[in-house]
């Protein structure tokens, strides 16, 4: 039986891209047809070769420039339009910024049919290079090549240190330079790659499941500490010495070094254990207190999560913490609390801090988070959301007059949210890292609760991601100008 021919689809000519949209993806219209098109910019003018074709929408990628938008700029990185983390390069920052602003907006409206006039303008990032404080790269013997012409050669080595790329988990897209992680990060690596290549190590097949090499995760912190981990399949000690020996001998300023012996198939590390070869078991992160001189100090475990953007994230909770202004008579919850940072930088205003979260690690870091800062007026508690945040709950721990919550990028259950319209708190500060579903929850909040004011925060320049504090009030809090009800001030 023959198969039936593919079809082919066609090329739409001169084209011009209107707008960025989901995904990272810019946006072109040919008569009632929306394109998708990757590593667009609004006011090019394009070629677009479809490549997919739907009834409301196609997907197409660009084959030829009539005019190249004035809201471009020339991509930092070698690796641009092939790893798939910085989609936004080509674009000037103040244009990533726009479009991040009307992202939040459009979804707000949208979505949600709320008022966009609360919508403050977006927070620029501190740094838009060199931000991250965490990158994880992955071994793997099946390279991508960007080469063609490399696909021909039978010598040519498939070893690759890098990203997965988009879409393909058996190819790794070898990296040479991250502008993401400030030095020493891209010298670790490429002396990692260097060693193993040197003693001829097996990289990871992800197909077969064999090679020694897995993973190799680089953390650090604005004190100056540093966190390698580097995790292998099997355990062959002599070899995994020698590469740690190497590694600590070269550069002295790493002060964790860790291993891990994962046989699984899957990469994740949570489950297994962390061996300590040098240094601490932990990093040292800080961020200043809420309305205090206090630094707090947060210890970091190879598992604990952190905001990425430590500058950035100070920046988000400063303004997290203000929409919130607790008092010390209010008892504050903080929903999907991870390792507690949030609690602990609020604790020194409030009464109390009641923190939950399901991933019990987590929850384990934010006790010691607790304690490493002697803060004593926060509880934790471990479980479902859903099933935790119960009236009885409630009862027992006491109603909330503040609620924090920064959910994931699900958004949160609608049992959470009807929970949160039974305790009524006077206050709900809401962070997202996506605005569509943020929209969508409080628009079920908003016959109960008025949306008062938004925040936009670029946490990761380049991408089109964009994190988004919302403060809703409670509806029968009306404050007259200058008065203050539950510590909320009007200005």
């Amino acid at each position: 039986m023959r198969r039936k021919e593919k079809k082919s689809l066609p090329l739409i000519g001169k084209v011009e891209i209107s707008d960025a949209g989901s995904e990272g993806k810019a946006v072109a219209r040919a008569g009632d047809l929306v394109i998708f098109v990757p590593f667009g910019a609004p006011g090019d003018l394009v070629d677009i070769q479809l490549t997919t074709l739907k009834k409301s929408f196609a997907e197409g990628r660009i084959v030829r420039f009539h005019r190249r938008s004035e809201k471009r700029e020339d991509p930092f990185c070698p690796h641009f339009g092939l790893c798939g983390g910085c989609k936004w390069q080509h674009l000037k920052y103040s244009e990533q910024l726009h479009f991040k602003q009307k992202q939040v907006e459009d979804n707000f409206e949208r979505i949600g049919k709320l008022d966009v006039n609360q919508v403050a303008p977006i927070l620029p990032s501190v740094r838009t290079t060199d931000y991250r404080n965490k990158l994880e790269f992955t071994f793997s013997n099946r390279k991508w090549l960007t080469d063609p012409e490399d696909a021909d050669e039978p010598s040519r080595d498939m070893r690759a240190l890098g990203f997965h790329l988009p879409g393909m988990y058996d190819r790794v897209l070898d990296i040479r330079e991250c502008r993401l992680q400030e030095e020493p990060s891209n010298a670790i690596r490429l002396e990692v790659k260097a060693f193993a290549i040197e003693n001829d190590l097996e990289f990871y097949d992800v197909k077969r499941g064999t090679g020694l090499l897995r993973n190799l995760i680089i953390r650090n912190t604005r004190l100056g500490e540093w966190m390698v981990i580097l995790v292998f399949r099997i355990n062959d000690e002599p070899v995994i010495l020698a590469l740690l020996r190497h590694l600590a001998e070269r550069f002295p300023r790493i002060t964790s070094l860790i291993y891990v012996i994962n046989g699984k198939r899957n990469d994740t590390i949570t489950d297994q254990e962390m061996k300590l070869y040098k240094g601490t078991p932990y990093i040292v992160e800080t961020l200043p207190a809420f309305g205090t001189d206090k630094l707090l100090r947060f210890k970091l475990s190879p598992v604990s999560f952190f905001q990425t953007n430590t500058l950035q994230a100070a920046e988000l909770y400063r303004i997290a913490a203000t929409f919130a202004n607790p008092c010390e008579t209010d008892l504050v919850y903080d929903l999907y609390t991870g390792t507690g940072t949030i609690a602990c930088y609020l604790a020194g205003k409030a009464g109390r801090v009641i923190g939950i979260d399901n991933v019990e690690s987590a929850i384990g870091d934010a006790n010691e988070n607790a304690r490493f800062n002697h803060i004593f007026n926060t509880r934790f508690f471990c479980g479902d959301l859903a099933e935790v945040l119960t009236g009885s709950f409630i009862d027992s721990n006491g109603t909330p007059d503040i609620v924090i919550t920064d959910p994931p990028r699900a958004g949160m259950h609608e049992k959470v949210i009807r929970q949160l319209i039974a305790a009524s708190p006077a206050k709900i500060v809401y962070i997202s890292c996506n605005p569509a579903t943020q929209a969508r929850d409080i628009a079920l909040l908003k016959d109960h609760y008025r949306l008062d004011r938004v925040q936009p925060v670029d946490m990761f320049p380049h991408t089109q991601h964009v994190e988004n504090i919302a403060l809703m009030i409670r509806k029968e809090l009306q404050p007259q100008e200058g008065q203050i009800i539950c510590n909320y001030k009007t200005d």
